[in-house]
């Protein structure tokens, strides 16, 4: 059955840290796998998901980078992986389908925000190809170890969704180049990857959200000048954050992904997009950029965009 995309008053809100989520929760002999996981919101998520006691498995582009980032926090193992690069992806799978180990939960959290034009691949708009096809692409290749388990799949999509839907006729940017457009059909392609895959893995038992992790101020803001920044109202010239009550903490911000990732709140519910530690509303037709887009939740357009990444990548588990 569909879970409606309505709140369900979980008791947790937009202050909520990845631990108030957590409390009362053990993860004890609990794997967990979270791209990403060393920088920003996703090293908040493996530091609380640790500490609740899951063992957590961080796949990195910079692997160096990723173990001195995690030194010191017990239970977390590091690995090679490139998201832009699906070669990178099936050896990094292969890897750890040979470890012949079951996953609770995976956290595609890992992204890129707003970069210049870039090509990876054969060509494919960096955005759409990291934060959407490389995800597609691991979750695929390890569904052999994500259906026995019955794993919580988690989409770590994004506001910016609402910049744009998915491009139908130009999915990787051949023409007119925007920036915040591209990575807004990047973020709405995480919801609709979250809304294809429950409806396919549900009958395994596992289920998978997307959500909104709210504002904050990290290292996913690396491809911004500062003036940029200045002009959006962020900071001021010196870098200092204006108006910080804006902003949530990264403790904040890893909250509504650990929450949909773990919370018994939402069992047997599945398919929709999460924010402020609660099931979103659908987006009023004007006013704040608040809640979900009608075309990011469209169970016909989460279809057409699997099969079209199933094409793109050659991976589908489902086939």
């Amino acid at each position: 059955m569909t879970t409606a995309q309505h709140k369900i008053g979980s008791g947790f809100g937009a202050e909520s840290t990845a631990d108030d989520v957590l409390h009362g929760i053990d993860l004890t002999g609990k794997l967990a796998l979270v791209t990403g996981g060393y920088s920003g919101l996703g090293l908040e998520t493996t530091r609380a998901l640790t500490k609740a006691g899951a063992h957590v498995v961080v796949p990195a582009r910079r692997v160096a980078v990723a173990g001195e980032a995690l030194a010191g926090i017990d239970g977390v193992e590091v690995d090679e992986l490139d998201l832009g690069d699906l070669d990178s992806v099936r050896a990094f799978a292969e890897r750890f389908l040979a470890s012949d180990r079951t996953l609770d939960i995976v956290i595609n959290n890992a992204g890129i925000m707003a970069c210049p034009e870039t090509r990876v691949g054969p060509g494919w708009e960096a955005q759409f190809a990291t934060n959407h096809l490389g995800h597609y692409a691991l979750v695929n290749r390890l569904w052999p170890a994500i259906e026995p388990g019955g794993a919580r799949v988690v989409a770590v999509s994004s506001g910016g969704h609402h910049n744009s839907a998915i491009r139908w006729d130009d999915v990787h940017w051949r023409h007119g180049y925007d920036k915040w457009e591209a990575y807004g059909q990047a973020k709405t392609a995480n919801v609709l990857f979250a809304v294809h895959l429950d409806r396919l893995a549900r009958g395994s038992g596992v289920r998978a959200f997307s959500l909104h992790p709210g504002g904050i101020l990290t290292p996913l803001q690396r491809h911004l000048e500062r003036q940029e920044m200045v002009e959006r109202g962020w900071v001021d010239e010196n870098g200092t954050v204006l108006h910080p009550e804006a902003f949530k903490s990264p403790e904040q911000g890893a909250a509504t992904q650990v929450w949909a990732a773990t919370s018994p709140q939402l069992a047997g519910l599945g398919g929709v997009y999460c924010e402020d530690c609660d099931i979103a509303e659908p987006a009023p037709a004007d006013g704040p950029r608040v809640g979900v887009r009608d075309y990011a939740t469209d169970p016909e357009q989460a279809a057409r965009l699997w099969d079209l990444s199933a094409e793109l990548t050659g991976v589908n588990a489902f086939a």
